[in-house]
């Protein structure tokens, strides 16, 4: 290891609605259009409430960014999903959904809306803060509710209700 080496620090931080930094682009010897850079922070500052939009993607897996403010629809998914609290503090509901509210096809990727109320017993509630990651399990309902606005960012598959916006949110030069 050299001395510069030794002498090199790294700053870690974190953002939120806030305070955040817009992202860059380091200068590489490739086409930038192959890389993505985009911030959750920045996404959520310009999305409406809950809205899922997507900032990060790898074949048909998603990172979506969701400006978590007020109260959700209530959200179904046939496959798990994982909730990490990027900024505030939001609640998260569960009801284990009875068969008819279920996604019938189990190879449906991203999650849909309930028709209606969810129809089964409730699961309990959990409240994230900032740093803190929830499982959203199958074929559960699940619904954010958070006082002020704040940032979710979930990992799932890329669904009907997934919005892209790679035009706005990636820089290319």
């Amino acid at each position: 290891m050299t001395a510069s080496q030794v002498d090199t620090k790294y700053e870690t931080k974190f953002g939120s609605l806030e305070r955040f930094e817009k992202g860059g682009v380091q200068i590489i010897d490739d086409n930038v259009k192959n890389y993505a850079f985009s911030n959750c922070f920045e996404v959520a500052s310009k999305a409406k409430p809950y809205e899922k939009v997507v900032f990060g993607q790898n074949q048909i897996y998603v990172l979506e960014a969701l400006r978590a403010e007020g109260t959700s629809a209530w959200f179904t998914c046939a496959h798990d999903e994982f909730a990490l609290c990027m900024d505030g503090e939001v609640e998260i509901h569960l009801v284990k959904l009875d068969a008819e509210q279920t996604v019938p096809d189990t190879e449906h990727n991203g999650a849909v809306l309930v028709k209606g109320e969810p129809m089964g017993p409730k699961m309990g509630w959990l409240k994230l803060r900032r740093g803190h990651q929830a499982l959203l399990p199958k074929n559960a309902a699940y619904q954010f509710r958070s006082a002020k606005p704040g940032v979710v960012v979930l990992q799932t598959c890329k669904g009907k209700l997934s919005v892209e916006r790679w035009a706005d949110i990636c820089q290319t030069a």
